[in-house]
């Protein structure tokens, strides 16, 4: 069944707030993460001011998030131009803290003018697990993500040379990053087959404003045995509370969304896009929380979602946005925030709706795929 059909909005609003010490697995593996992720992207120099941590703050933020309980850093070769890895690496070897940490570092960006420095063919690969190796100091990376399809190299080639990475120790666990449904099925299936590594963990751009992967790659994810992991869950500032959408129809408010790139483009300001800033402004305001807190908590608590990556600039940010953890939100107000944006039901998503399925294969009976609180194991 499509998630369009049944997104889970009631279960996963009763659940109880999650603490950053309550850690689940990535997926069907044994990797034990915390569901909220401390994103490295603003950790360096190397990008515009508006995507930087001041030096000063770079520690504060670690060692802040580390003390809360929090075990996963996200890190990428390209981030600030590999000073992102840097930073992380001699945090932890002058911290001592490295065996705290799930670290977790992609590649698969190119460099200019480099045939060798981009895309998914293992001698990429090879060359920028070596490279991020030694940027962070260490002989292992926890979780390796290929950073996005390069839309040519072959799957087979991919996960093969995953799997090499796994079996000499330079890595522990395989990730994927904006990649399609089909070619993450592949991936997968093609690893159980052969006794590969499989993918433990897809990092995905979901956010009130961006949730085009309930299409597929939610029940994609439950079947594969994959957990999501949430990059961007605050559009790139949009639901933090600092921007509406103007009577012209163009953002307002300052910041990194009207003053330099964002790593999302497909946000525009429609009316959807104010809807649900005004929905969410709504009821951050009815609940006493800030805007940025509300919509990671919904972002956190969705189905098939196993930690959601937060970035901050500052200390301050990061205290704020670990507070979304604090609080249940109430299936009431997830149902309208989940109503205020949810994606078209376009074909062939229109033929796994629930509406459309109880007026013609369910023969007008309750019929589900499991009981009732089928999942629901108790102390487990």
């Amino acid at each position: 069944m499509s998630s369009l059909g049944n997104t889970g909005t009631d279960a996963a609003a009763t659940r109880p707030p999650s603490s950053l010490r309550t850690y689940t697995l990535a997926g069907r593996r044994g990797l034990r993460i915390s569901p909220l992720s401390l994103g490295a992207g603003t950790f360096g120099d190397g990008w515009d001011p508006a995507w930087q941590s001041p030096p000063g703050e770079i520690d504060r933020i670690l060692g802040t998030y580390l003390d809360a309980g929090g075990n996963v850093i996200d890190t990428a070769d390209r981030y600030q131009n590999g000073r992102s890895e840097e930073l992380v690496g001699t945090y932890l070897r002058k911290s001592g803290r490295r065996d705290e940490v799930v670290l977790a570092t992609k590649c698969g960006y190119g460099v200019p003018g480099d045939a060798h420095q981009g895309g998914n063919a293992r001698l990429t690969l090879q060359r920028a697990l070596e490279a991020s190796l030694r940027r962070l100091g260490t002989d292992v990376i926890d979780l390796y993500h290929v950073h996005l399809w390069d839309t040519f190299t072959p799957v087979e080639e991919v996960m093969s040379t995953l799997d090499t990475f796994v079996r000499a120790g330079k890595i522990r666990y395989v990730g994927l990053s904006n990649v399609p449904a089909w070619y993450l099925g592949r991936a997968q299936t093609l690893a159980e087959w052969r006794g590969w590594e499989p993918v433990a963990v897809l990092q995905v751009n979901y956010s009130l404003l961006a949730r085009t992967i309930e299409y597929e790659f939610v029940d994609a994810a439950q079947e594969l045995g994959i957990g999501l992991t949430a990059w961007s869950p605050l559009a790139n500032g949009l639901l933090s509370g600092k921007y509406r959408v103007n009577e012209q129809g163009q953002f307002e408010g300052q910041g990194r969304v009207t003053k330099t790139w964002v790593t999302d483009t497909t946000v525009e300001p429609t009316a959807q896009t104010k809807q649900v800033l005004d929905m969410l402004a709504a009821t951050a305001a009815e609940l006493g929380r800030t805007p940025a807190q509300v919509a990671l908590n919904w972002v956190t608590n969705r189905p098939g979602v196993v930690s959601t990556v937060i970035g901050a600039r500052t200390e301050a940010q990061l205290r704020d946005n670990l507070a979304a953890l604090d609080f249940e939100l109430p299936p009431a107000f997830a149902a309208r925030l989940d109503e205020a944006g949810k994606p078209p039901a376009q074909y062939p998503y229109s033929f796994f709706t629930d509406q459309f399925h109880d007026a013609t294969v369910r023969a007008g009976l309750p019929i589900r795929s499991e009981p009732r609180g089928y999942r629901g194991r108790g102390f487990r």
